[in-house]
């Protein structure tokens, strides 16, 4: 171990697999990062336009040991030196978490060191206590926005029971993964969403409009804090059968049937305007039910995790709205936002000084619930 890095502080390690990154990362005491490793298996699902479970489960296998060696080498620790370990329990994959359960238990049983498995998606939350080396200051609202997930929580304690209570979420689709699905009807590179961002950002405001899901008087008290996309992916396919069914587009040079190999950047279709009010309709959908739990809850800070937390026009919204409200708003930097094995140290070095580890013989859990820290 270096000498005076740690100052006898605990050494997590902290070890993620539940979809397509595998990673593994170091943290002394709570809030300092001192290696963070990621492999990722993303290029591989180009080819088919969306994530290959078993692919991933084998990719997992074969980046585990790398992964966590290379972490150990970037901190300049031997295995001996970690004083616990946390890995990914939930939700997720149940073969990649299995692989990466399988793998911590093996070094915790040869290490003698307790093993904790956590909330992979909490685990978002908890890692900008790493990026800004300060704790997070309770209570607060947290906005949880990826592929699989778009939830708000109201955090009042990692670790206690009932310390973490789930707003509301999405009824259909979560945010990232609406914007992969129009990514893909647009005919945009794999993955959609952050090409769909990138799009939007060169589109005029106002241009199109499309419907906010879940919104107005009628689901004020039915729905205040839920979402709601799978219309909105609706309206734009809608929309998109519209302009290529019209004459202009049917009697252009270059129009073909072939809509995936067709529609990016042909003259009939204004992508980045459809890009510009797709966004537009999610991101006001977000902000405007976040504030609102920020508001009815009296939090002071917000707390945002997850790939979709990478959104160009969320992290804008976000940090022109809170300051308005006198909210603190902690978003970490786009390394912190995709899977990692920083966010499951985080949450692990969080909550391991006043929770008992996992049972020996715990499994993953697909579903975890979001109220659960630990499996």
């Amino acid at each position: 171990m270096i000498e005076g890095v740690f100052n006898g502080e605990t050494l997590t390690l902290g070890i993620e697999s539940t979809c397509d990154e595998t990673g593994a990362a170091l943290v002394a005491g709570k809030t300092k990062l001192i290696a963070n490793v990621v492999a990722t298996s993303m290029d591989q699902y180009a080819r088919y336009g969306g994530i290959i479970p078993e692919i991933a489960s084998r990719a997992h296998l074969e980046s585990f040991l790398p992964v966590v060696t290379s972490a150990l080498e970037q901190a300049g620790v031997k295995l001996e030196d970690i004083d616990r370990i946390g890995v990914s329990g939930g939700p997720g994959l149940i073969g990649s978490l299995a692989v990466g359960i399988a793998g911590a238990k093996a070094l915790a049983l040869a290490l003698h060191k307790p093993l904790y498995g956590v909330n992979h998606v909490i685990g978002h939350l908890a890692v900008d206590q790493l990026a800004s080396e300060e704790m997070l200051k309770l209570p607060a609202v947290g906005l949880v926005v990826s592929g699989g997930h778009t939830n708000l929580l109201y955090i009042e304690d990692f670790a206690a029971p009932g310390g973490i209570r789930e707003l509301g979420g999405t009824l259909d689709d979560a945010s990232g993964e609406a914007f992969d699905k129009v990514g893909r009807i647009l005919g945009l590179p794999y993955p959609g969403g952050p090409n769909v961002d990138r799009m939007s950002q060169q589109g005029t405001l106002g241009a199109i409009d499309f419907p906010r899901g879940l919104s107005g008087a009628k689901y004020a008290k039915s729905h205040p804090y839920d979402f709601s996309f799978s219309g909105l992916k609706t309206a734009v396919a809608r929309y998109i059968a519209s302009l290529e069914a019209s004459p202009e587009a049917r009697s252009h040079p270059e129009f073909t049937e072939d809509y995936q190999a067709t529609r990016q950047g042909k003259p009939w279709l204004p992508v980045a305007d459809i890009c510009k009010g797709f966004s537009e309709s999610i991101n006001d959908s977000l902000v405007s039910k976040t504030l609102k739990a920020l508001q009815d809850t009296g939090a002071k800070t917000l707390v945002v995790g997850g790939g979709y937390s990478a959104n160009s026009r969320l992290r804008s919204w976000l940090a022109e709205a809170c300051p308005e409200i006198g909210v603190t708003l902690r978003i970490p930097p786009l390394k912190f936002c995709t899977d990692n094995g920083a966010q499951i140290a985080a949450i692990t070095a969080e909550i391991a000084d006043r929770l008992e580890p996992s049972r020996p013989d715990f499994s993953p859990v697909s579903a975890l619930d979001l109220t659960r820290v630990m499996v």
